[in-house]
């Protein structure tokens, strides 16, 4: 579980301010598949940075139960002149976990052949991203955050990718960060929505996929909310949360 108490993020460009989050309550259960939505620039990279704690929010505190991952998809924590192997080693000693089991999941996994041996700086953006799934996949966390990666690679390493999360998540929850509806329909049961500093969350992934797409075409959010709170009179639990 993840509580978010009273978050407030802004950048200040030289025209604009861009407000990422703006006072924002909310707990993301234990144990679920959530997919945050939104617009390019909304927030949603930086909203998972600060989860993770490698962003820190301009006001308000982030509350973490559990082992959470780093962002998926981020190299931050990667040492350029270290190979794929002694990387992903530094990783397990980190979160203490066994190194050697580590090592040999992601050699598998990653399928990144004599380039695992090879100093990172020499990697292409898609095999860093391999390379980092394989290694948030190889341990056991609580929540895990995950953005885009999925998407990497050739068809049969996307089915990989799928299959192994679709496994972690039997025993964890996740936010996620994609651009495919499919995928996000897939992967995850319920969503959160970022729109203009705020966070909305649904129960059910299709009520967030139905709020992002009518926010896309510019349709107000009551029809997104309206068909929320039908759900909500059958069912007599809170579908819709905007904080």
């Amino acid at each position: 579980m993840i509580e978010l108490q009273g978050v407030t993020k802004t950048y200040h460009g030289k025209r604009k301010m861009t407000v990422v989050a703006n006072n924002i309550h909310h707990v993301f259960p234990a144990g679920q598949s959530v997919a945050l939505l939104g617009r390019n620039g909304a927030g949603k990279s930086t909203l998972l940075s600060m989860i993770a704690g490698t962003v820190k929010p301009d006001s308000g505190r982030i509350i973490r139960h559990g082992r959470v991952s780093y962002p998926v998809g981020f190299a931050g924590s990667f040492h350029p002149d270290l190979t794929g192997a002694q990387n992903a080693r530094f990783v397990a000693r980190i979160y203490g976990v066994d190194s050697d089991e580590l090592v040999e999941f992601v050699r598998r996994f990653a399928a990144l052949g004599h380039h695992f041996d090879l100093p990172f700086r020499s990697y292409s953006a898609g095999m860093r991203s391999r390379l980092s799934f394989g290694v948030s996949m190889g341990i056991p966390f609580d929540t895990y955050l995950v953005d885009e990666v999925t998407s990497v690679g050739d068809a049969a390493f996307r089915a990989k990718s799928s299959m192994v999360f679709k496994e972690r998540m039997k025993h964890a929850g996740a936010i996620v960060v994609s651009h495919s509806m499919e995928m996000m329909k897939t992967l995850c049961t319920s969503g959160a929505v970022l729109e203009n500093g705020r966070l909305f969350y649904y129960e059910r992934i299709e009520r967030a996929v139905e709020h992002y797409e009518n926010m896309l075409i510019g349709k107000p959010r009551i029809a997104a909310k309206a068909a929320a709170q039908t759900e909500t009179a059958s069912q007599a639990i809170p579908k819709d949360q905007g904080t």
